[in-house]
């Protein structure tokens, strides 16, 4: 392969294809799938005075957490009752049912609960809601303080004095932003209860072309769920191939600001640039700390091809890993054990995924050798790999897949939707944040390990390469 078209799909990774094999996904499909998971019903909570504008993006962001998870199944709130409760002194218990005619032939008053309107517990257990749990509470604002009271029931609990599983005050500012910070606590402590992780305070990094009217990129930021996008770098050129530290700390990419692509480390907080020392070659790419977040791994031209070096966060103390006469990128590191990096390599003619000792030994395939095979990403348990293909049902373009490593086993995520490639797992191990093209232009997307849950994060621009983190 001409070592031109190399740097090509090295600057702009693409991907895998698969075939879906019994017991590879069952695992992750078994937090995903609706059979098992309780059934909650939250319906839209109001706010009392200046808070009352705020609810839209509160209701939005708990809404869209807990449906969004993979944990729970979410009833529809076509099916809720018309009265709603707001805080536990609401719940009235209904009359019992009036004496049966004996002359009646409908004996269904015997079995139908209780009817309270929608202040009874009954109101949401019963069809045709039939929720296990019930969110409910309400915001106000309290000494200029955006104050959420949540609460959460165990509908089966039978009374609300034994119902009660979540009674908790959430405090924040007084604006949407503070909306929604409560609404993301909130739903984190529902989500625990039933397994679940919330994503609120992980980032998305990724590049974006929309600022600019030549062509070059920078690196962006947003919240899991597509809210609060910013441009952190100001380069003026194209960078590309955002990484995050493990502790969310620093991101690294590559930049081609000082004319050949070099490797850049930024603080996050406040945004600055670090120093690294940039070894002298043609191409310095492809950034990914390590998981104690104190080496850097990159691929490196500067012993001809592109090949794997690890060098301490400033660049000093450089060591080549890979040998190989192919061209070798996209070092991952498995965020479990720390000694292992899968790899995208054209040593055996395409290029494939491989894995390899962090000291360069014991390299192998991962990958069948199919089609052209890019963008590894481990998922946080250090046993699976989700990355792309050009293989499968969509044949010639990129489709998302990820792989059990252990098995080989196959799962693939994406079909014929255009081309879909840099999968990145969550911290949660259950979604997935990918870049697609099926609008037209490539924008970020984010799903769960099953494919389903699709979710467009970015609209405006070219948005490319994102990478989840803390």
């Amino acid at each position: 392969m001409k070592r031109s078209i190399w740097l090509l799909l090295a600057l702009c990774p693409a991907a895998l294809i698969l075939v879906l094999q019994d017991g590879a996904a069952q695992d992750i499909q078994s937090k995903i799938t609706k059979e098992g998971r309780v059934k909650i019903a939250i319906p839209d909570l109001r706010g009392a005075g200046a808070a009352q504008n705020l609810m839209p993006a509160f209701n939005q962001t708990l809404w869209g957490d807990i449906a969004n998870s993979g944990v729970v199944e979410m009833v529809p709130k076509t099916m809720y009752p018309l009265t709603v409760p707001q805080q536990p002194t609401d719940f009235r218990e209904p009359p019992p049912p009036a004496p049966e005619n004996p002359r009646s032939r409908n004996r269904s008053a015997l079995v139908t609960p209780p009817n309270g309107g929608g202040l009874w517990m009954t109101d949401w257990s019963a069809p045709p809601v039939l929720a296990n749990y019930l969110a409910f509470g309400y915001v106000a604002v309290q000494n200029d303080v955006l104050v959420l009271y949540g609460w959460l029931y165990d509908l089966s609990r039978g009374t609300p004095a034994n119902a009660q599983v979540i009674g908790k005050r959430y405090l924040s500012s007084v604006d949407d932003a503070g909306a929604r910070k409560v609404a993301h606590e909130f739903a984190a402590d529902i989500l625990v209860l039933f397994g679940g992780k919330s994503l609120y305070g992980t980032h998305i990094y990724f590049t974006s072309s929309r600022n600019s009217s030549s062509g070059n990129r920078e690196i962006w930021v947003m919240d899991p769920d597509g809210s609060n996008q910013h441009q952190l770098t100001h380069f003026n050129s194209l960078s590309i191939e955002p990484a995050i530290s493990p502790d969310g700390t620093k991101f690294a990419f590559a930049s081609y600001v000082r004319g050949n692509p070099g490797i850049f480390i930024f603080s996050v907080d406040p945004v600055r640039q670090l120093p690294f020392y940039n070894q002298v070659a043609s191409v310095n790419e492809t950034p990914e700390f390590t998981p104690d977040g104190k080496q850097i791994l990159y691929s490196s031209s500067a012993s001809g091809w592109n090949q794997i070096y690890i060098a301490n966060l400033d660049g000093s103390g450089l060591k080549r890993i890979s040998s190989s006469s192919a061209i070798e990128v996209e070092p991952k590191v498995n965020p479990k054990t720390g000694n292992e990096i899968a790899f995208v390599s054209g040593r055996s003619g395409p290029q494939q995924i491989y894995r390899m000792n962090i000291d360069g030994g014991d390299v192998e395939r991962l990958t069948n050798g199919e089609g052209e095979a890019s963008n590894p990403s481990w998922n946080p348990d250090g046993q699976k790999l989700a990355f792309s293909w050009t293989r499968g049902y969509a044949t010639g373009n990129w489709n998302i897949f990820w792989m059990d490593v252990a098995s080989r086993n196959f799962v693939q995520l994406t079909h014929s939707e255009g081309r879909n490639e840099n999968p990145s797992w969550a911290p949660d191990g259950v979604h997935i944040v990918f870049m697609s093209n099926r609008s037209g232009t490539s924008q970020i997307y984010s799903m769960l390990a099953d494919g389903t849950q699709v979710q467009q994060l970015t609209t405006q621009g070219d948005n490319r390469t994102p990478v989840w983190g803390k």
